[in-house]
């Protein structure tokens, strides 16, 4: 019979996280950093704005196969400091997406993309440096991406950096602020943070008891797949209410 009840939530934050990991890994397409990028960027060029020259032939290019031609104008982008260009550009070489890949080249324009302040790519270089990924490992300085993105209002990098205040891994642990960096992500839609923030409410954990917000927040993330939380929902549903559906 299988078990509906997940009694520690910590075990669920935990593999949750590494089952993105695990997703994360089946991206690869034979560059180790690809494999990390992939998840906050999806390996592919943000679309173009339409005011800068460039980036529309690029986008363009790109779309219709002419990798060579995409990668020059992205090039040329990038060098006239063009966020977006430093970014779609860090995908392709990345990516070996005009030739053979070369990571150093793009990482070297993912960071300028993520000193530019761009989400996605703080979001990309966090993940590289979690995972050592053509750079020294360090899960403090991943951390710091992490949160400027979250900062930003990436649903992703909220998810990242409340899991790591929630098992303490390059920041000191902190269940509260670990909490409303999993609702920030489970308002956006992330299953896993609507699942973890419901757990959070039903056992207090970086928040006050809610069981209320908790059948909520199940509900939220069974409408979005999640089996075990339909039944959450179900059961404590029930056992708030007198036995009858909230």
């Amino acid at each position: 019979m299988r078990k509906y009840y997940r009694a520690n939530p910590k075990v669920h934050v935990l593999n949750a996280w590494i089952s993105r990991m695990r997703f994360s890994a089946s991206q690869a397409l034979g560059l180790c950093v690809m494999v990390l990028f992939a998840l906050a960027a999806e390996a592919r060029p943000l679309p173009a704005p339409p005011d800068d020259a460039d980036l529309v032939a690029a986008w363009e290019h790109y779309g219709n196969g002419q990798m060579q031609q995409a990668l020059a104008d992205y090039r040329r982008a990038a060098r006239r400091g063009q966020v977006i260009g430093e970014f779609n550009l860090a995908t392709m070489l990345l990516n070996g997406e005009a030739g053979e890949a070369n990571q150093k080249e793009g990482l070297f324009w993912l960071r300028k993309a993520a000193r530019g302040g761009l989400a996605q790519a703080q979001l990309g270089l966090g993940f590289v440096y979690e995972n050592g990924a053509g750079v020294v490992a360090s899960q403090s300085t991943a951390d710091h991406w992490f949160a400027l993105a979250a900062k930003q209002g990436d649903p992703d990098a909220e998810l990242e950096l409340a899991t790591q205040y929630f098992l303490g891994r390059g920041v000191r642990q902190n269940y509260a602020i670990a909490a409303v960096w999993y609702e920030a992500a489970a308002n956006a839609g992330i299953q896993e943070a609507q699942y973890i923030i419901a757990s959070c409410y039903e056992h207090g954990d970086g928040v006050a008891i809610d069981l209320e917000r908790a059948v909520y927040w199940y509900r939220q993330a069974a409408n979005n797949g999640d089996t075990v939380a339909a039944e959450k929902a179900r059961v404590l549903g029930l056992a708030t209410n007198d036995g009858k559906p909230l």
